[in-house]
Protein backbone atom coordinates (compact mmCIF):
# COMPACT_ATOMS: atom_id res chain seq x y z
CA UNK A 1 0.00 0.00 0.00
CA UNK A 2 1.10 3.68 -0.35
CA UNK A 3 0.87 4.80 3.07
CA UNK A 4 1.37 8.62 4.15
CA UNK A 5 1.91 9.45 7.97
CA UNK A 6 1.97 12.86 9.12
CA UNK A 7 4.12 13.25 11.88
CA UNK A 8 7.09 10.57 11.21
CA UNK A 9 9.65 11.11 13.37
CA UNK A 10 8.18 10.97 16.51
CA UNK A 11 7.93 7.76 18.63
CA UNK A 12 5.48 6.11 17.99
CA UNK A 13 5.77 7.29 13.82
CA UNK A 14 9.39 5.84 13.77
CA UNK A 15 8.19 2.37 14.90
CA UNK A 16 4.70 2.28 12.74
CA UNK A 17 7.51 3.94 9.86
CA UNK A 18 9.69 1.16 10.34
CA UNK A 19 7.42 -1.79 10.55
CA UNK A 20 5.76 -0.66 7.49
CA UNK A 21 8.84 -0.46 5.55
CA UNK A 22 9.76 -3.90 6.54
CA UNK A 23 6.66 -5.49 5.54
CA UNK A 24 7.11 -3.80 2.29
CA UNK A 25 4.84 -0.58 2.03
CA UNK A 26 5.87 2.57 0.04
CA UNK A 27 5.71 4.90 2.43
CA UNK A 28 5.58 9.27 2.59
CA UNK A 29 6.73 11.20 5.65
CA UNK A 30 5.06 14.43 6.03
CA UNK A 31 6.92 16.89 8.77
CA UNK A 32 8.85 20.32 8.77
CA UNK A 33 11.97 18.88 8.47
CA UNK A 34 13.31 19.80 11.67
CA UNK A 35 14.31 16.55 12.98
CA UNK A 36 15.98 13.86 12.00
CA UNK A 37 14.48 10.15 11.52
CA UNK A 38 15.53 7.48 13.48
CA UNK A 39 14.37 4.99 10.35
CA UNK A 40 15.90 2.71 8.18
CA UNK A 41 16.39 4.82 4.53
CA UNK A 42 13.17 3.55 2.13
CA UNK A 43 10.43 6.12 3.12
CA UNK A 44 10.20 9.64 1.36
CA UNK A 45 10.02 12.60 2.85
CA UNK A 46 8.22 15.82 2.27
CA UNK A 47 8.22 18.96 4.14
CA UNK A 48 5.84 21.18 4.87
CA UNK A 49 3.86 22.90 7.90
CA UNK A 50 0.30 21.69 8.54
CA UNK A 51 -0.38 24.36 10.04
CA UNK A 52 -0.03 26.93 6.84
CA UNK A 53 -3.59 25.43 6.45
CA UNK A 54 -4.27 26.61 2.65
CA UNK A 55 -0.36 25.37 1.67
CA UNK A 56 -0.78 22.19 3.28
CA UNK A 57 -4.26 21.22 1.83
CA UNK A 58 -2.40 21.87 -1.60
CA UNK A 59 0.28 20.38 -0.86
CA UNK A 60 -1.48 17.23 0.01
CA UNK A 61 -4.23 17.57 -3.23
CA UNK A 62 -0.82 17.63 -5.20
CA UNK A 63 0.57 14.62 -4.30
CA UNK A 64 -1.12 11.69 -5.65
CA UNK A 65 -4.33 9.54 -3.66
CA UNK A 66 -2.54 7.35 -0.92
CA UNK A 67 -4.12 4.05 0.36
CA UNK A 68 -4.04 5.10 4.09
CA UNK A 69 -2.92 8.58 5.99
CA UNK A 70 -1.99 8.47 9.26
CA UNK A 71 -2.37 11.44 11.31
CA UNK A 72 0.24 11.31 14.23
CA UNK A 73 0.59 14.93 14.47
CA UNK A 74 -3.28 16.44 14.97
CA UNK A 75 -3.65 18.48 18.31
CA UNK A 76 -6.44 21.10 17.52
CA UNK A 77 -9.84 20.64 15.88
CA UNK A 78 -8.70 23.72 13.17
CA UNK A 79 -6.08 21.00 12.41
CA UNK A 80 -8.50 18.16 11.98
CA UNK A 81 -10.85 20.69 9.80
CA UNK A 82 -7.83 21.06 7.51
CA UNK A 83 -6.61 17.32 7.42
CA UNK A 84 -10.57 16.58 6.57
CA UNK A 85 -10.55 19.24 3.52
CA UNK A 86 -6.97 17.54 2.47
CA UNK A 87 -8.41 13.99 2.14
CA UNK A 88 -11.58 14.02 1.43
CA UNK A 89 -11.82 11.83 -1.83
CA UNK A 90 -7.95 11.88 -1.69
CA UNK A 91 -7.52 9.18 0.69
CA UNK A 92 -8.86 5.64 0.79
CA UNK A 93 -8.43 5.33 4.69
CA UNK A 94 -7.70 7.73 7.66
CA UNK A 95 -6.17 6.59 10.79
CA UNK A 96 -6.49 9.07 13.92
CA UNK A 97 -3.54 9.11 16.67
CA UNK A 98 -5.89 9.93 19.53
CA UNK A 99 -5.03 9.76 23.20
CA UNK A 100 -6.91 7.97 26.17
CA UNK A 101 -7.07 11.47 27.65
CA UNK A 102 -10.09 12.14 26.01
CA UNK A 103 -11.64 10.19 29.11
CA UNK A 104 -12.88 11.86 32.62
CA UNK A 105 -10.79 10.47 35.34
CA UNK A 106 -11.97 8.40 37.87
CA UNK A 107 -13.86 6.50 34.89
CA UNK A 108 -17.25 5.55 35.08
CA UNK A 109 -16.31 1.39 35.38
CA UNK A 110 -12.99 -0.22 34.68
CA UNK A 111 -10.90 -1.39 32.89
CA UNK A 112 -12.24 1.57 30.77
CA UNK A 113 -14.30 0.72 27.30
CA UNK A 114 -14.41 2.29 24.30
CA UNK A 115 -17.82 4.12 24.66
CA UNK A 116 -16.60 5.29 28.49
CA UNK A 117 -18.07 9.10 27.93
CA UNK A 118 -15.18 11.20 26.67
CA UNK A 119 -15.15 14.50 28.86
CA UNK A 120 -11.65 15.30 29.20
CA UNK A 121 -9.84 16.33 32.21
CA UNK A 122 -7.23 18.92 30.59
CA UNK A 123 -6.99 21.04 27.35
CA UNK A 124 -4.95 18.64 25.45
CA UNK A 125 -7.88 15.50 26.08
CA UNK A 126 -10.33 17.91 25.42
CA UNK A 127 -9.03 19.18 22.14
CA UNK A 128 -8.37 15.81 20.58
CA UNK A 129 -12.36 15.03 21.29
CA UNK A 130 -13.05 17.62 19.27
CA UNK A 131 -10.68 16.07 16.50
CA UNK A 132 -12.25 12.66 16.81
CA UNK A 133 -16.03 14.33 16.39
CA UNK A 134 -14.44 15.92 13.53
CA UNK A 135 -12.85 13.02 12.02
CA UNK A 136 -16.14 10.62 12.92
CA UNK A 137 -18.21 13.33 11.16
CA UNK A 138 -16.31 13.03 7.71
CA UNK A 139 -16.07 9.75 7.73
CA UNK A 140 -19.77 9.16 8.20
CA UNK A 141 -20.28 11.63 5.42
CA UNK A 142 -18.13 9.85 3.14
CA UNK A 143 -15.25 11.52 3.21
CA UNK A 144 -12.90 8.69 3.94
CA UNK A 145 -12.94 6.01 5.77
CA UNK A 146 -12.10 6.74 9.52
CA UNK A 147 -10.51 4.63 12.58
CA UNK A 148 -9.33 6.20 15.86
CA UNK A 149 -6.34 4.48 17.68
CA UNK A 150 -6.05 5.76 21.65
CA UNK A 151 -2.71 4.98 23.22
CA UNK A 152 -2.05 5.76 27.01
CA UNK A 153 1.30 6.34 27.74
CA UNK A 154 3.80 5.15 25.16
CA UNK A 155 7.50 4.79 25.41
CA UNK A 156 10.44 3.63 23.67
CA UNK A 157 13.88 3.96 22.69
CA UNK A 158 14.44 7.58 21.52
CA UNK A 159 11.80 8.73 24.50
CA UNK A 160 11.89 9.79 28.08
CA UNK A 161 9.93 8.24 31.04
CA UNK A 162 7.35 9.27 33.17
CA UNK A 163 7.10 10.56 37.07
CA UNK A 164 4.54 12.49 38.54
CA UNK A 165 5.89 15.68 36.59
CA UNK A 166 5.46 14.60 33.28
CA UNK A 167 8.21 13.42 30.35
CA UNK A 168 11.72 13.41 32.07
CA UNK A 169 15.02 11.77 32.70
CA UNK A 170 16.13 12.57 36.28
CA UNK A 171 14.20 9.93 37.86
CA UNK A 172 16.40 7.78 36.07
CA UNK A 173 19.04 9.64 37.85
CA UNK A 174 17.31 10.27 40.97
CA UNK A 175 16.63 5.93 41.25
CA UNK A 176 20.41 4.89 40.48
CA UNK A 177 21.45 8.00 43.51
CA UNK A 178 19.15 6.54 45.94
CA UNK A 179 17.06 9.84 46.41
CA UNK A 180 13.90 9.61 48.50
CA UNK A 181 10.92 9.66 45.75
CA UNK A 182 8.17 11.54 45.88
CA UNK A 183 4.68 9.06 44.96
CA UNK A 184 1.40 10.69 45.09
CA UNK A 185 -1.35 9.58 47.38
CA UNK A 186 -0.62 6.17 48.46
CA UNK A 187 0.89 4.53 45.25
CA UNK A 188 -1.62 2.30 44.58
CA UNK A 189 -3.73 3.84 41.77
CA UNK A 190 -2.65 2.01 38.72
CA UNK A 191 -0.89 3.09 35.97
CA UNK A 192 -0.42 1.26 32.14
CA UNK A 193 2.80 1.62 29.62
CA UNK A 194 3.01 0.61 26.39
CA UNK A 195 6.42 0.30 24.60
CA UNK A 196 6.45 1.53 21.00
CA UNK A 197 6.61 -1.58 18.96
CA UNK A 198 3.27 -2.79 20.28
CA UNK A 199 1.21 -0.17 19.42
CA UNK A 200 2.89 0.89 16.38
CA UNK A 201 1.62 -2.45 15.13
CA UNK A 202 -1.81 -2.34 15.80
CA UNK A 203 -1.51 1.18 13.65
CA UNK A 204 -0.05 -1.16 10.80
CA UNK A 205 -2.47 -4.26 11.07
CA UNK A 206 -5.24 -0.76 11.09
CA UNK A 207 -4.02 0.37 7.36
CA UNK A 208 -6.97 -0.66 4.88
CA UNK A 209 -8.16 -2.87 7.16
CA UNK A 210 -12.22 -2.13 6.30
CA UNK A 211 -13.25 -3.70 9.60
CA UNK A 212 -12.04 -1.14 11.86
CA UNK A 213 -13.90 1.79 9.58
CA UNK A 214 -15.59 3.74 11.79
CA UNK A 215 -14.64 2.31 15.05
CA UNK A 216 -12.09 3.56 18.19
CA UNK A 217 -9.57 1.47 19.98
CA UNK A 218 -7.28 1.20 22.88
CA UNK A 219 -3.85 0.55 22.36
CA UNK A 220 -2.14 0.35 25.93
CA UNK A 221 -0.62 -2.16 28.46
CA UNK A 222 -1.79 -4.31 29.81
CA UNK A 223 0.19 -4.67 33.18
CA UNK A 224 -1.61 -2.74 35.45
CA UNK A 225 0.93 -1.49 37.86
CA UNK A 226 1.23 0.71 40.74
CA UNK A 227 2.94 3.65 40.90
CA UNK A 228 4.86 1.81 43.60
CA UNK A 229 5.53 -1.39 41.54
CA UNK A 230 6.17 1.15 38.00
CA UNK A 231 8.91 2.68 40.59
CA UNK A 232 10.20 -0.47 41.46
CA UNK A 233 10.90 -2.31 38.06
CA UNK A 234 12.19 1.11 36.68
CA UNK A 235 14.93 0.40 39.80
CA UNK A 236 14.74 -3.19 39.01
CA UNK A 237 15.87 -2.37 35.38
CA UNK A 238 18.58 -0.03 36.64
CA UNK A 239 19.94 -3.38 39.17
CA UNK A 240 19.63 -0.99 41.99
CA UNK A 241 18.07 -0.98 45.33
CA UNK A 242 14.13 0.71 44.91
CA UNK A 243 14.94 4.23 46.87
CA UNK A 244 12.68 5.27 49.58
CA UNK A 245 8.71 6.17 48.57
CA UNK A 246 8.00 9.14 50.19
CA UNK A 247 3.70 9.17 49.80
CA UNK A 248 2.38 12.41 49.48
CA UNK A 249 -1.53 13.48 49.23
CA UNK A 250 -1.79 14.80 45.52
CA UNK A 251 -3.23 18.10 46.61
CA UNK A 252 -0.90 18.99 48.68
CA UNK A 253 1.58 18.18 45.78
CA UNK A 254 -0.52 20.40 43.97
CA UNK A 255 -0.93 23.32 45.57
CA UNK A 256 3.12 23.58 46.32
CA UNK A 257 4.49 22.47 42.88
CA UNK A 258 1.37 23.60 40.56
CA UNK A 259 2.80 24.20 37.63
CA UNK A 260 4.75 20.99 37.86
CA UNK A 261 1.35 18.93 39.24
CA UNK A 262 -0.87 19.90 36.37
CA UNK A 263 -0.66 16.73 34.77
CA UNK A 264 -0.50 14.72 37.81
CA UNK A 265 -3.57 16.44 39.07
CA UNK A 266 -5.43 15.75 35.68
CA UNK A 267 -4.22 12.29 34.95
CA UNK A 268 -1.96 10.41 37.05
CA UNK A 269 -3.94 10.48 40.62
CA UNK A 270 -6.84 8.13 39.38
CA UNK A 271 -6.43 4.41 37.61
CA UNK A 272 -5.52 4.47 34.21
CA UNK A 273 -6.57 0.68 33.55
CA UNK A 274 -8.37 -0.14 29.77
CA UNK A 275 -9.97 -3.04 27.98
CA UNK A 276 -8.25 -3.47 24.74
CA UNK A 277 -10.28 -6.73 23.38
CA UNK A 278 -11.57 -5.12 20.59
CA UNK A 279 -7.50 -4.58 19.24
CA UNK A 280 -6.56 -7.52 20.06
CA UNK A 281 -9.35 -8.70 17.77
CA UNK A 282 -9.66 -6.59 15.01
CA UNK A 283 -5.65 -5.26 15.08
CA UNK A 284 -3.99 -8.33 16.26
CA UNK A 285 -2.79 -6.24 19.34
CA UNK A 286 -0.52 -8.19 21.57
CA UNK A 287 1.20 -6.77 24.48
CA UNK A 288 4.84 -8.22 24.44
CA UNK A 289 7.36 -6.53 25.85
CA UNK A 290 7.28 -6.01 29.77
CA UNK A 291 7.34 -2.67 31.62
CA UNK A 292 10.89 -4.06 33.16
CA UNK A 293 12.34 -5.17 29.49
CA UNK A 294 11.10 -2.00 27.92
CA UNK A 295 12.23 0.57 30.88
CA UNK A 296 15.87 -1.18 30.19
CA UNK A 297 16.10 -0.51 27.11
CA UNK A 298 14.82 2.32 27.05
CA UNK A 299 17.12 3.48 30.00
CA UNK A 300 20.03 1.87 27.60
CA UNK A 301 19.18 4.20 24.68
CA UNK A 302 18.77 7.32 26.96
CA UNK A 303 22.24 6.28 28.61
CA UNK A 304 24.68 5.81 25.38
CA UNK A 305 22.86 9.02 23.68
CA UNK A 306 23.81 11.13 26.98
CA UNK A 307 20.38 12.40 27.82
CA UNK A 308 19.64 11.35 31.31
CA UNK A 309 19.64 14.35 33.56
CA UNK A 310 21.03 15.07 36.40
CA UNK A 311 18.58 15.13 39.12
CA UNK A 312 20.49 17.48 41.32
CA UNK A 313 19.59 20.38 39.17
CA UNK A 314 15.58 20.01 39.68
CA UNK A 315 15.18 20.30 43.88
CA UNK A 316 11.66 20.50 43.82
CA UNK A 317 11.03 17.08 44.57
CA UNK A 318 13.33 17.23 47.45
CA UNK A 319 11.80 20.30 48.59
CA UNK A 320 8.29 18.64 48.97
CA UNK A 321 9.45 15.55 50.59
CA UNK A 322 11.30 18.05 53.08
CA UNK A 323 8.20 20.14 54.03
CA UNK A 324 6.40 16.72 54.11
CA UNK A 325 8.30 14.99 56.47
CA UNK A 326 8.48 18.28 58.42
CA UNK A 327 4.91 18.45 58.91
CA UNK A 328 4.13 14.78 59.18
CA UNK A 329 7.16 15.71 62.45
CA UNK A 330 4.85 17.42 64.29
CA UNK A 331 1.33 15.64 64.03
CA UNK A 332 0.06 14.30 67.33
CA UNK A 333 -2.97 13.42 68.51
CA UNK A 334 -3.95 15.73 71.04
CA UNK A 335 -5.14 13.90 74.82
CA UNK A 336 -8.67 13.45 75.73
Amino acid sequence: MKILILGGTGLISTAITTQLLQAGHQVTLFNRGLTKARTAPGAEIVTGDRKQFAAFEAQMRALPAFDCVIDMICFTPEEAESAVRAFSGHAGHVIFCSTVDVYSKPASCYPILEDEPRVGNNDYGRNKILCEDIFFAAGARGAFPITIIRPAMTYGEGGRLLDWKGWNTAIIDRIRKGKPLLVHGDGSAFWVVCHVEDAARAFVNACGNPITFGKSYHVTGEEWLTWNRYYALIAEALQVPTPPLIHIPTDLIARLAPTQAAVLVANFQGSNVFDNRAARQDLDFRYTISWLEGAGRAIGWLDAQGQVDNSDDDPIDDQIIAAWQQVESTITLSPR
